[in-house]
């Protein structure tokens, strides 16, 4: 017996799920892009769930994300798989040159001193996630609802630095090597949509046709809704 039940595997999901919007969503267009508007309040919230997905701050993955677009796969860039796939998949996460937040780059966002906090002490969000599984599910909570779906978590984001810029197609000419992956997409919640993403970055929605499912606009599209976003650009 491992010890491991449905409730840690639903834990493993859920957590992998939600915390993949944070990245999707909140690090990625929100912060990174600026493709839609939401309040300070939910703004913080995007920042504490992209937070949970243990992948440094917003003001550290928003800098280097707009460094890797004003690069995109030349000298310069963060994370280009032609400096190999390993580099580009995780390897440059390893890099001194890696750790500061280029604050030069994201000024929109350090205006706010919550925000600078969080960078700062990203680290207390993940933290308090892996004791708070551990106190609802012991050991398995931890192991599987927590360091697994992180594993898993960080895996899956990194597909969009290294195989969405080597397999799929290209629709658009957009100087880098993008391209457009469903299975990617289907992974990512909708991320791998990633030439068209380089064909417009600013834009909240990365499937452009109605079968480039694209599960992270359509929630966006829900919570605008009901008013907790709004100006998503399209």
């Amino acid at each position: 017996m491992t010890g491991v039940g449905r409730f840690s595997v639903a834990l493993c999901l859920g957590l992998f799920w939600l915390r993949l919007f944070g990245i999707t969503a909140g690090y990625h267009r929100y912060f990174s892009h600026r493709a839609f508007k939401t309040s300070r309040a939910f703004q913080l919230v995007l920042a504490v769930l992209g937070c949970a997905a243990t992948q440094k701050g917003p003001l550290w993955w928003a800098s280097h994300h707009r460094r890797h677009h004003a690069f995109s796969d030349q000298p310069g860039d963060t994370h280009s798989p032609r400096e190999g796939f390993w580099w580009a998949h995780q390897g440059w996460i390893f890099d001194a040159r890696s750790d500061e937040t280029e604050v030069a780059r994201i000024p929109d966002l350090m205006a706010w001193p919550e925000l600078v906090w969080l960078d700062r002490w990203h680290v207390v969000v993940p933290l308090a996630l892996a004791a708070a599984c551990f106190a609802l599910d012991g050991l398995p909570g931890l192991v599987v609802g927590f360091c697994l779906s992180t594993t898993l978590l960080w895996h899956a984001t990194y597909t969009i630095n290294s195989l969405s810029h080597r397999f799929g197609s290209q629709r658009y000419a957009t100087g880098d090597d993008s391209r457009n992956n469903l299975w990617l997409a289907l992974l990512t919640l909708g991320e791998g949509w990633h030439n068209n993403h380089h064909h417009y970055m600013a834009s909240a929605r990365q499937g452009f046709y109605w079968w480039e499912i694209d599960p992270t606009y359509l929630v966006l599209r829900a919570l605008a809704a009901i008013g907790v976003v709004w100006d998503l650009r399209e």
